[in-house]
């Protein structure tokens, strides 16, 4: 069974209230999204959203489902400053399953279908040896390492080889990650040791970070809703 964690808190700064703000007309923003999609997931138990934002159990609340469990986040583990190992030491306190899928407001293109599909994922990679998974980027380009004043991707001595002979570097989304509570207890990490890596492509694994993500989140979002 999976429990899901989602945090939130107030005060981001990069995006002025990005998780709660109207996204594309839609009241509750990112977040309301999001949880939307999360509670048409099939394969999801119970979602812990933990905040210390009043706006955001608001939001929550609108929803009226027993799946949903308001986590008030110690003020102390909802800073900017606040270290993500603390956090991830907190989340197997809060979450009632044995395995936990930490996903964010601000991968706002992921839906239920790939909640569901990641899991199922999860689940059946385990019996290859793998014992979590984190949804990645492939890199297929140029990587360029201002310290070394070289390209870090390279896999012979050819000074330019063709992109498709470099060697496939992966960017951590953070658009979700799958692990035991197990795990979490021994490991302190929200991944193990062998974790699978899940591919997103084209817009699933946008991230909003910066204002001008939230901007083009929005038009994208506009673009895709006018279509369906």
């Amino acid at each position: 069974m999976i429990s899901v964690f989602l945090p939130t808190r107030k005060g981001s700064e990069r995006v002025i209230n990005k998780n709660t703000r109207d996204f594309n007309n839609i009241s509750g923003g990112l977040l309301f999204l999001k949880i939307s999609e999360l509670l048409k997931a099939e394969l999801i138990d119970e979602i812990i959203l933990s905040t210390n934002d009043s706006l955001s159990i608001e939001i929550a609340s609108r929803f009226n489902s027993s799946k949903i469990i308001i986590d008030e986040r110690p003020e102390e583990l909802a800073q900017s400053h606040t270290s993500l190992l603390d956090l991830v030491a907190y989340v197997p306190t809060v979450c009632k399953y044995s395995n936990i899928l930490w996903t964010h407001v601000t991968s706002p293109f992921i839906e239920a279908s790939d909640y569901d599909k990641m899991i199922e994922t999860y689940f059946n990679q385990l019996q290859f040896g793998y014992d979590s998974l984190m949804t990645v980027k492939a890199i297929k380009n140029f990587v360029w390492d201002e310290t070394l004043k070289d390209i870090v991707n390279r896999v012979n001595d050819e000074k330019w080889p063709r992109t498709q002979d470099l060697k496939v570097l992966f960017e951590i989304d953070s658009a979700a990650f799958i692990n035991s509570k197990e795990i979490y207890l021994s490991d302190k990490n929200r991944i193990g040791q062998n974790p699978y890596l899940y591919e997103l492509s084209g817009i699933k694994g946008f991230d909003i970070d910066w204002q001008d993500d939230f901007n083009l989140a929005e038009k994208l979002h506009n673009a895709l809703s006018s279509k369906s």
